[in-house]
């Protein structure tokens, strides 16, 4: 009797890997799980190499204006030029090893759920890190050019009243002063993002005068969210970083484990306000994903990584709001 021949469900087209089309799935479920997790799609400015340990972002200077005298020769306004350098950090991976056996007891899909988790999981370390770089930007007292802006944060002690609707005024007041900075540095007005924390954010999404039509707000009590304010999008956060990072994944690693690019002291910090010529991040290896199964230990690694590197680009162009 001729043996059956079993349908190739897990292969392309019947042929390669046995596991390719689980592995397009499990690429799918992190990638996706990445985007939804992640909190600052489009607050920066991006830059993919395919080689090299960093990239050189050009910085310049405003250009002055002058009145021209009759008959004297124009000979071109001085301009200050610099560069900087961001270097990528070291290769961040997040994995679980799934046993055959511990998956045969399960009811339940645990490769969907962990490659969820694994997808949110580098989300996290990313919307940090940019967001620690913004901090830096907000915190900056030298600007990257000579002659150029930094930036002054933001203070009102009322952010942390005990009544909800006048920590929401003084939030709202804070909100149109860093939108009144970022106007003063000459700061383009589309883009602009208010990454706060959840407290903060849903005391602005309970206040009548945000959501309130009449003041042409944009929000809802019964959704639980508020738009904009200043013609700023809001957006909470709720691995927003309010501590002062100096070691471990959250400060990042430029040599192996010898610097911290992303520390910086956040204490106090209830939002940055920014616009995404503020901060770079260079791409040395995008989000990707690896799986293989290891039959000495009977069961299958799960691996998502990418190794990128973020860094100040322009100073006065993010301002923190503080309540202390």
């Amino acid at each position: 009797m001729t043996a059956a021949t079993p349908a190739s469900i897990p292969q392309v087209n019947s042929t390669g890997t046995e596991d390719a089309l689980f592995l397009k799935v499990f690429a799918g479920e992190v990638l996706t799980s990445f985007d939804r997790a992640s909190k600052t799609g489009g607050a920066e400015m991006v830059r993919s190499i395919s080689n090299g340990k960093s990239a050189t972002f050009p910085v310049m200077g405003r250009i002055a204006a002058a009145y021209h005298t009759a008959g004297a020769e124009i000979l071109g306004s001085t301009a200050n030029h610099n560069e900087k350098v961001i270097t990528i950090n070291d290769l961040l991976t997040s994995s679980v090893f799934l046993s055959n056996i511990e998956e045969a007891k399960n009811h339940w899909d645990v490769r969907s759920a962990y490659s969820a988790e694994i997808g949110r999981a580098l989300a996290f370390v990313k919307d940090k890190h940019v967001l620690q770089t913004i901090g830096q930007c907000a915190i900056g007292t030298t600007p990257n050019v000579t002659g150029g802006d930094v930036t002054t944060n933001i203070f009102d002690a009322d952010i942390a009243h005990a009544t909800d609707a006048t920590a929401a005024t003084a939030m709202i007041g804070a909100i149109f002063a860093a939108a009144k900075q970022l106007d003063a540095n000459y700061v383009p007005s589309e883009g602009r993002k208010c990454f706060m924390r959840l407290e903060e954010y849903y005391k602005l999404a309970n206040a009548t005068n945000v959501i309130n039509a009449d003041f042409s707000g944009k929000g809802s009590i019964a959704e639980g969210r508020v738009a904009r304010v200043a013609g700023i999008d809001l957006i909470p956060v709720p691995h927003f970083v309010e501590s002062n990072v100096t070691s471990g994944v959250d400060a990042g690693s430029a040599t192996a484990g010898g610097s911290t690019p992303q520390a910086v002291d956040l204490r106090t910090f209830v939002a940055l306000v920014s616009h995404p010529s503020a901060v770079g991040t260079v791409k040395l290896m995008d989000l990707a994903v690896e799986s293989d199964y290891d039959i000495r230990r009977q069961g299958t690694l799960m691996v998502a990584k990418y190794a990128m590197g973020h860094g100040t680009l322009r100073p006065e162009a993010a301002v923190g709001i503080k309540e202390a």
